[in-house]
């Protein structure tokens, strides 16, 4: 239970703000339900790969790698989290629903988000659990940012994810070193 949980929040806070979930927010008016039906699928498909490939890399190291696999993933996602982004609003969205998913696995597929997932399965015994969790936990964030719309560029998104890449960055760094028998 706590590899889902552990996979709900992760995925849940680090898709808040982030680029899908943007593209989300600014298509739910043209695309409506046809965009978060897309979010949906393209969520859990990101979410079953990573934590497949996280316990498949994991599976082909030992323990100590393991380890050192899960940090070093931790410090790319808080890197993804860090770097800014310059996110174009859609200028004439083509109300394709099948485009919009094409870009929403494309953006999925190497955030922070799931690079976290992919840690988490490589760290658990547990990696469908995880998959579960990030699954639910990113589609409830595209939910919500489908449900704001336009309002969703109100909140301080930004401020939000420097504060996440710094909690992981810090959680990434703390691993590694422990592992290196530094700390």
């Amino acid at each position: 239970m706590s590899s889902f949980l552990f996979g709900f929040a992760a995925a849940l806070l680090l898709t808040i703000g982030a680029r899908d979930q943007l593209l989300v927010a600014r298509l739910a008016q043209p695309l409506g339900v046809a965009i978060l039906l897309a979010a949906l699928v393209s969520a859990a498909i990101t979410a079953v790969a990573m934590a497949i490939a996280g316990d498949a890399i994991a599976q082909l190291l030992p323990v100590a790698a393991q380890r050192m696999l899960v940090a070093i993933a931790l410090v790319v996602a808080a890197v993804e989290l860090l770097w800014p982004t310059r996110d174009r609003r859609p200028k004439e969205p083509t109300r394709s629903p099948f485009a919009a998913f094409v870009v929403l696995l494309a953006r999925q597929w190497g955030d922070a988000a799931r690079f976290l997932l992919f840690a988490l399965a490589a760290a658990t015994a547990l990696p469908a659990h995880v998959a579960a969790g990030g699954a639910v936990g990113a589609a409830l964030a595209l939910a919500g940012g489908w449900a704001l719309g336009e309002d969703l560029d109100a909140l301080p998104l930004r401020v939000f994810r420097l504060v996440m890449g710094a909690l992981v960055l810090i959680t990434g760094v703390v691993m590694g070193l422990g592992v290196r028998g530094i700390i």
